[in-house]
């Protein structure tokens, strides 16, 4: 996420980076080869100094440690991480399996879905920037929750992630001879991103929802799509329904409901769905649906850039947000293809 970020904001027209750390003082591309020739050198985190915002991209403990002394040099924080994400201390201590040493600061954290909470981000101090699974079902949830279209007690979410998404550490899932031409479910009850849908979801709602989850890492190294069956109350129209998501996204620049039509005849029917590759590299995320009127069923697909909509790109979308720029500033760029 850090390396992703700094990307980004190297070509965003109104950012200068001021540092970049690390515990190993080195040319940035000792640890992210694309930033070869950018001229950033790593500094000890012991050494940095008061500047406009701080992406935080420290796992879980030294984000902790990090961010009231980082708030207190007057920066303001969007953390990567999942420290400031859930407003329940209760479930945010038992899902993460520790004590949180500064819960004050989670009750002052807005939940980063510029989508959902422009204002609160724009006056914010410190973002929570979301997980790439919450990200992505969130997105593809969110109208039909806010309407009371579906039965908040059975919505399930399959998604599929690339294996960027697990973060740079080593591990065995994600090494490519265990990947490739793999599958690999993983956590496929109470996985930690669930409360974070249950929680934004249920704002929307105004009462409690239940999300059934399952992640799956899949041999692609970016992106997610997310496919969220819900059960409606009554009979949905599929064009009724994405009149309602455009609807619902119009002042969102990079929430768009993909919408192609069927093609008439056609047995293997994929045209009106989106593809993960459209949106790599990009702060894009694509919405398509469809309705199964005999089974009483929805399917919402939602594909992103886990580290991209759903992680560094989102960040540098809240930041302008913050800072009062234009929010699409330095993240206009569209998907990779092929």
């Amino acid at each position: 996420m850090g390396g992703e970020a700094l990307r980004v904001l190297l070509e965003h027209p109104s950012v200068e980076i001021a540092w970049a750390t690390s515990r190993r003082e080195e040319p940035i591309e000792a640890f992210h080869p694309n930033l070869y020739g950018c001229g950033i050198r790593t500094i000890h985190p012991d050494r940095i100094g008061a500047c406009d915002v701080v992406f935080n991209a420290l796992p879980g403990d030294p984000a902790l440690e990090a961010t009231p002394g980082l708030l207190d040099l007057g920066c303001r924080v969007i953390d990567l991480g999942s420290s400031f994400r859930l407003r329940d201390r209760e479930t945010w201590e038992r899902v993460y399996g520790r004590v949180h040493p500064c819960w004050p600061l989670a009750e002052r954290a807005v939940y980063g879905i510029p989508e959902l909470h422009a204002e609160a981000i724009a006056a914010a101090e410190l973002i929570a920037n979301p997980g790439c699974f919450s990200s992505a079902a969130i997105l593809a949830l969110a109208p039909l929750v806010r309407e009371g279209l579906v039965d908040l007690r059975s919505i399930v979410v399959d998604g599929l992630s690339g294996t960027a998404g697990a973060g740079a550490a080593l591990a065995r899932p994600i090494h490519h001879p265990e990947i490739a031409g793999n599958l690999l479910p993983y956590n496929v009850v109470d996985h930690r991103h669930t409360y974070e849908m249950e929680q934004e979801l249920g704002l929307l709602a105004d009462g409690p929802v239940s999300v059934h989850f399952t992640p799956v890492y899949v041999p692609i190294s970016r992106g997610i799509l997310n496919l969220c069956h819900v059960f409606p109350e009554r009979a949905l129209d599929r064009s009724r329904l994405l009149e309602l998501y455009r609807d619902f996204y119009a002042d969102a620049p990079f929430t768009t409901v993909y919408d192609r039509p069927k093609q008439s005849g056609a047995t293997w029917q994929y045209a009106p769905y989106p593809w993960v590759s459209s949106v790599a590299g990009t702060n894009h995320c694509l919405i398509g649906l469809d309705v199964d009127p005999r089974r009483n069923r929805v399917l919402v697909m939602a594909v992103l850039d886990s580290v991209g909509k759903g992680g560094a790109h989102a960040a540098v979308e809240n930041m302008n947000l913050m800072f009062g720029l234009p929010r699409s500033l330095g993240l206009e760029r569209r998907g990779l293809h092929p």
